[in-house]
């Protein structure tokens, strides 16, 4: 027979014809597997209790490491000068010789059933604290279960390969078979369709052939810090079905040219600067890397008692924090690691000198706005403001903290304005009736000055603010004398609650009279009992012995709160009440675009006078040129809509907000670009009873729209709005406001 060129071209034809077909049907068969998986998920995602043994290490291998003494020259024009001689390479290589940079270790039951997870910690031993950091219990690192919706590697969220919408952006691949604890195991392969910078997962899943469990995972991330995380199972025969055995994560320095801070910006990896360099081109942060490996034993599958959360995904006990020797010889004695020991007596020694502990604790108090002094924080809100009535308002107070009572406290404060030469000042007592609701039962009496109609949560935390923008332009205050009876609990699980009775005498700081029951009123009482409850369904929690923590915010959020008067109590003076609700939604994506949405519905009804009405926040001047209006941003207000323009009974307030990634324009440059719309409504009735006070209704609704551009240099940025739709006003210019805004990032995200 002979072999012509058309033969062999029809042969090599046919060859890779099969083979393309051949590599699509494992395509789609490695596909189907993962379908396989998802579809039996629910049956093998088996509920259990196990002990967890982890250890997290910041460590560096010496062998890696040159430690020579370094020259360091600066690049400019081409032209290279030495700048210095740096023996920190050296010094770096001499102390990991020895020990660890840092350490930590926990012994922990986990429990684990119908998607649901719990930790609890029995032990725990972390260098250089006599109490631990708890924000480290708290750290997303890498998955507990292989079944979960979204993978979690060192603080980013991941779409599980295990998913249905995993399968639309993975792309899977089979490997081999192999043999796992003597049963038929696939690998399968997967990586993402579409690659994006600095979001990258692939991976492998091990799958049980027969039962199409996850017998075995390794899912590895590469970009601005490269994470690798193999979960290990063994098969129990008894059950039927795979099971933790053991996990190990490493996280390492990847492409950046900046810091780069992970672990709830615990650790920094040192960015490359280009602008310098050494010989060897290398820092200590090229080095080092972080441990993390979890032993997982005493496996129970039967008899599990229904697991109840009550909203506390972590839970650390004082038992777990006291050093119980025999517990630590039994279960966390690591004899092959001969860094281990001497990294607790090095980093207990450098915490205690350099006084760390008293820095954190700090540090926490600041953060909040409070900055301790022996058994007193004083509030650094209360320091300086001003406003249009008071002139600036100068004042000091505070709350007494642990050191004099963890179960009683004193908050006071005092303060002076300027321009109305009155003194103010609030005192409170409080006791708490326990420790794990964070109960407490209060009494305070309160003299000073609020914004009209501008309600408010009682649930709501004073955020603290180096300076806030808005009270700067209010003039319409009125004065109140309140005495306040309450009771602040945590006890409905993943809510916080305040249940209380105020009685006010009040007095409007402006013209303004009441007509009720053909009655002028200038002044009046009231007596509210007060309803407010802040619902988050979707977080997790950790309980420590210091009281609960939300440890992830996940949305949406729900605010309910309820007043009413009390009639014939205290000589109060009208039958009203008010009925708020607010929605809080927000959105992250993977490429870092985050949208936020914000619903609010009020209604107040009864005999209400103007003080307690709704003002729809607003935050404009009435000044006749654009530069006259010129001032600083509000949070959630309306920036076209002047001061007392509007007051309702009934509203409506809707915000939605399209917040962009930073912009990178330089290292110190970074600003934040958003879209913002808002919309407003409202009506009010028996409008006839509110004398000497002009001012509009908002049946046909109130639209702006603008952008955002936050955080330009050093918290500063500026906004630019404009005022559309029924109530947009003749001239385009008093539709407009441009305003400066002020947003100082203190490290900490919501």
């Amino acid at each position: 027979m002979s072999f012509n060129n058309k033969t062999f071209w029809l042969i090599l034809f046919t060859l890779v014809s099969y083979q393309a077909s051949w590599a699509q049907d494992i395509t789609v068969s490695a596909q189907n597997c993962i379908k396989n998986v998802i579809i039996k998920a629910k049956d093998n995602n088996q509920g259990f209790e196990t002990l967890g043994y982890s250890k997290l290490i910041i460590t560096a291998n010496p062998d890696l490491v040159e430690g020579k003494t370094d020259s360091i020259f600066k690049i400019k024009r081409e032209k290279k000068t030495l700048v210095r001689i740096d023996s920190s390479d050296y010094n770096f290589k001499k102390r990991i010789s020895k020990q660890h940079l840092y350490q930590t270790e926990k012994l922990s039951r986990f429990y684990h059933q119908k998607n649901k997870n719990k930790e609890q910690v029995l032990a725990t031993k972390m260098a250089g604290f006599k109490e631990p950091v708890y924000e480290y219990f708290a750290l997303q690192l890498q998955p507990f279960s292989p079944y979960e919706t979204k993978f979690t590697l060192a603080e980013k969220d991941f779409t599980s390969p295990v998913t249905n919408s995993g399968l639309y952006l993975y792309d899977y691949t089979f490997e081999k078979d192999i043999q796992l604890n003597g049963r038929k195991v696939l690998i399968i392969s997967f990586k993402p369709k579409s690659v994006k910078k600095n979001n990258m997962l692939t991976g492998k899943l091990f799958i049980d052939a027969e039962k199409f469990s996850i017998a075995k995972m390794q899912l590895q991330s590469i970009g601005i810090i490269n994470v690798s995380s193999v979960h290990e199972f063994s098969f129990d025969e008894q059950a039927a079905n795979w099971f933790p055995s053991k996990s190990t994560l490493t996280i390492k320095k990847g492409k950046s040219k900046n810091p780069v801070k992970i672990l709830g910006e615990t650790i920094t990896f040192e960015g490359n600067n280009p602008l310098f360099i050494t010989e060897n081109k290398k820092n200590a942060s090229d080095f080092i890397e972080i441990r993390l490996k979890t032993k997982y034993y005493a496996l129970k599958t039967e008899n599990l008692r229904p697991l109840k959360t009550r909203g506390i995904s972590v839970e650390i006990s004082e038992r777990a924090i006291a050093k119980k020797e025999n517990l630590w010889y039994a279960h966390l004695n690591d004899t092959i690691d001969l860094r281990s020991n001497p990294t607790y007596v090095s980093v207990d020694s450098l915490v205690e000198a350099k006084r760390i502990e008293n820095k954190i604790r700090i540090g926490r108090k600041i953060i909040k706005g409070y900055y301790p002094v022996s058994f007193f924080d004083f509030d650094l809100r209360y320091l300086f403001k001003y406003n249009n009535y008071e002139g600036i308002r100068i004042g000091l107070g505070g709350v007494t903290n642990e050191k004099l009572s963890k179960y009683y406290k004193i908050e006071t404060y005092g303060a002076y304005g300027t321009k109305d030469g009155f003194f103010k000042g609030m005192l409170s007592n409080s006791v708490k009736l326990n420790k794990k609701t964070e109960t407490w039962l209060g009494l305070s009496y309160k003299d000073d000055v609020s914004e009209i109609a501008n309600t408010g949560f009682e649930i709501d935390k004073k955020a603290f603010k180096i300076y806030d923008p808005r009270p700067f332009n209010i003039s319409t205050f009125y004065n109140h004398e309140t005495w306040r009876g309450f009771i602040e609990t945590k006890f409905i699980p993943k809510t916080e609650s305040v249940f209380q009775i105020t009685q006010s005498f009040i007095e409007p700081k402006f013209n303004y009279h009441f007509l009720n029951d053909n009655q002028l009123y200038t002044n009046f009482r009231t007596t509210l009992f007060t309803a407010s409850i802040q619902w988050n369904p979707f977080s997790k929690y950790m309980q420590t012995p210091n009281g609960k923590v939300e440890i992830e915010k996940r949305y949406p959020k729900f605010t309910f709160q309820l007043s009413k008067s009390i009639p014939n109590l205290w000589r109060n003076d009208f039958d009203f009440g008010k009925l708020d609700f607010r929605l809080d939604y927000h959105k992250k994506f993977n490429s870092n675009h985050k949208l936020l949405f914000l619903a609010k519905a009020q209604y107040a009804f009864g005999d209400v006078p103007l003080t307690h009405l709704y003002n729809h926040s607003p935050n404009n001047l009435t000044k006749d040129k654009l530069i006259q209006r010129l001032t600083f941003a509000g949070h959630e207000s309306f920036e076209t809509m002047y001061f007392n323009e509007f007051f309702s009974n009934r509203l409506a307030f809707f915000q939605l907000e399209h917040q962009f990634p930073k912009l990178e324009i330089s290292r110190q440059i970074k600003p934040i670009f958003s879209l913002v719309s808002r919309y407003g409504i409202g009506s009010l009735d028996h409008r006839e009873k509110h004398l000497n006070i002009p001012f509009k209704t908002l049946e046909k609704g109130f639209m702006e729209s603008g952008f955002e551009l936050n955080q330009i240099f050093k918290g500063i940025g500026f906004n630019a709005f404009y005022r559309y739709g029924p109530n947009q006003l003749p001239r385009f210019e008093d539709n407009l406001a441009i305003k400066l805004s002020v947003q100082i990032n203190l490290g900490f995200n919501d």
